[in-house]
């Protein structure tokens, strides 16, 4: 594995090329037990080369506890991790309809960044188990409520994932005091040992074959980085997360957003390479945003924050 340091004349000519033929953190207690209360909050957006414009701004988790780890399953319906009955487990909000519902049967652990398998109507999700055990599991979408669920991953102990595809994720794993970047096959159980200390956020990026992560530097801050998964494998250095930033997203194949304190951030890999400013949400009384994802289409955008007591 190699890392590089981005050119960018050679990457977008490689973006463009492919648009027509073309997932600081904390040990155990891993996920949301450590955490302040949050909710997943949704909106639409309208975004231009000179605007980004936020509308119909709502809190779809509403509801005490952790809420958090928004996936778009496609254009109409999300699904996160939300606390029911002091576990957290699948939730998933109908977008037209305006309904919320628990969308698993519950296990003896709690169900985190459930994701929905690309080309198949099953979930993948993490499971934390009440005696410790950390695994990626799979659920039937199409019959949640009978409780079966298979373990993907045997002896992997997956803290955060994105598919590449419906076979492969790009995974980081806990190992000892830090997180490591696998490239596991989900039908072979082949797992690639990627590079050590990696962060949280793991996305495809759209109309590409490539995916980005994130790796902790000198100064304890985030990298973001690119890996051409269904090519040589190397990385390319795309740039850094603001001090403190762990999540980020994409908008499309050359713009990146993330959210901080109460406000959005926009970084174009074309533009003046640098975070700028796109939103001020603070008037919906939110503040400390992380988690973030963007629909298929590009026109909603989920995010994970707290509400201003």
């Amino acid at each position: 594995m190699k890392l590089n340091i981005i050119n960018y004349s050679y990457f977008k000519i490689q973006i463009l090329s492919k648009l027509f033929v073309l997932l600081i953190f904390l040990l155990f207690p891993f996920f949301g037990n450590s955490q302040n209360d949050t909710e997943v909050f949704l909106m639409d957006i309208n975004t231009t080369p000179n605007n980004f414009e936020v509308s119909n701004f709502r809190n779809i988790s509403n509801n005490p506890g952790y809420n958090s780890q928004p996936s778009f399953a496609d254009n109409e319906n999300l699904l996160f991790a939300g606390t029911q009955n002091g576990q957290t487990e699948i939730m998933q909000f109908a977008i037209n309809l305006k309904e919320k519902k628990r969308i698993n049967m519950p296990t003896n652990g709690g169900e985190y960044s459930p994701q929905k398998f690309p080309k198949s109507n099953k979930i993948a999700a993490v499971r934390l188990d009440t005696t410790g055990v950390q695994g990626l599991y799979a659920y039937d979408y199409d019959n949640l409520e009978n409780g079966k669920n298979k373990l993907l991953l045997p002896n992997v102990e997956v803290a955060y994932f994105a598919f590449h595809d419906n076979a492969r994720i790009i995974a980081s794993e806990l190992g000892g005091n830090q997180l490591n970047l696998i490239i596991a096959n989900l039908e072979t159980n082949l797992v690639e040992n990627y590079i050590s200390n990696s962060g949280r956020s793991i996305h495809n990026v759209p109309n590409s074959n490539s995916v980005s992560y994130t790796l902790i530097n000198e100064d304890k801050n985030h990298d973001i980085y690119l890996l051409d998964i269904d090519g040589d494998k190397e990385s390319y250095f795309v740039c850094q997360l603001p001090v403190g930033i762990q999540d980020h997203c994409w908008l499309s194949e050359t713009k990146l957003v993330l959210g901080s304190g109460s406000k959005l951030y926009e970084y174009n890999l074309f533009g003046n390479q640098e975070w700028k400013e796109v939103a001020d949400l603070s008037s919906f009384n939110i503040s400390e945003i992380t988690r973030i994802a963007v629909s298929p289409n590009g026109k909603r955008l989920a995010l994970v924050a707290e509400t201003k007591q």
